[in-house]
């Protein structure tokens, strides 16, 4: 039998649930999926888009439903839960997918807008693994996958709300993971470099202090990951049970700086030089 029919062997038949599904990494994973015959559950706030993406599956033999889902509503999550069970039969997998970001500084970005951003990004990410976990525990083999970030594993100027969210997820995850040791459910941490999605280029900025046209002409020249690279990574790292998944040479390099040097690792890779510099200039 070849890998591939391994993968697809793998994946035929099961019920995956997969949050902002509409589009980037997304709706990348319910392509590759479905192309293994794997029957879908997508969720994402732009319902209008993720119509557009079930209309695109249509061509495949599985079952897809799609639900307007905002995350950090709990009791949505769960009615959703319910939903995709008793539509579906169970549930095999969830990924934890939906995100968005914030470009500030501390001192200067909204409040408001942080909480904004955590009740996604952490939150979500809570709501989510709570409301499908019972259900996932009466899957055979279970997997359940939270989506971080390599800023998950490092920090950056201007980054604090998305890092505390990456880096909550990232600590919530390997809790779980050892909650569920023994049992049939896989828990997996998945940590993103730089991937050709839309969620920088969306990104919320609360304050007139940074240039987001800079920062995200910076982002789109260094992102060499595409989504559905990341999906295929992803999927490749459940069919060895991983428990963190880092996806792109930058997250996997920029991982080992970090643990080589986590005193200094800011010093070695300049990241407060840009800090300096603006605050003599003013």
């Amino acid at each position: 039998m070849s890998n591939q029919d391994k993968f697809k062997q793998y994946f035929n038949g099961k019920v995956a649930v997969i949050t902002g599904a509409a589009s980037g990494i997304g709706r990348a994973l319910a392509f590759k999926l479905a192309e293994q015959g794997c029957h879908l559950a997508l969720a994402d706030k732009n319902f209008a888009a993720l119509k557009t993406v079930k209309d695109e599956l249509n061509s495949f033999d599985i079952q897809c439903l799609i639900e307007e889902l905002d995350v950090s509503d709990n009791q949505a999550f769960i009615h959703f839960s319910h939903r995709v069970n008793n539509e579906l039969s169970g549930v095999d997998m969830l990924f934890n997918n939906a995100g968005v970001s914030l470009i500030d500084s501390v001192e200067n970005q909204s409040l408001a807008d942080f909480h904004w951003l955590m009740n996604i990004n952490f939150w979500g990410v809570v709501h989510g693994s709570h409301a499908f976990l019972p259900y996932l525990k009466k899957s055979p083999k279970a997997h359940l996958v939270n989506v971080s970030s390599l800023f998950g594993l490092l920090s950056l100027p201007l980054q604090s709300a998305y890092n505390s969210s990456k880096f909550a997820v990232r600590g919530f995850t390997e809790s779980l993971k050892m909650e569920m040791a023994g049992t049939n459910v896989a828990v997996h941490c998945v940590h993103p470099g730089g991937i050709k999605t839309n969620i920088t280029n969306n990104a919320k900025i609360s304050s007139t202090h940074v240039s987001k046209s800079k920062i995200l002409a910076d982002f789109n020249k260094q992102a060499k990951t595409t989504a559905e690279q990341a999906a295929e990574v992803i999927l490749q790292g459940l069919t060895k049970n991983k428990r963190r998944i880092l996806i792109g040479n930058d997250a996997k390099l920029l991982d080992r700086i970090v643990r080589w040097f986590p005193a200094t690792y800011e010093k070695i890779l300049g990241f407060e030089k840009g800090v300096i510099a603006k605050r003599r200039r003013q």
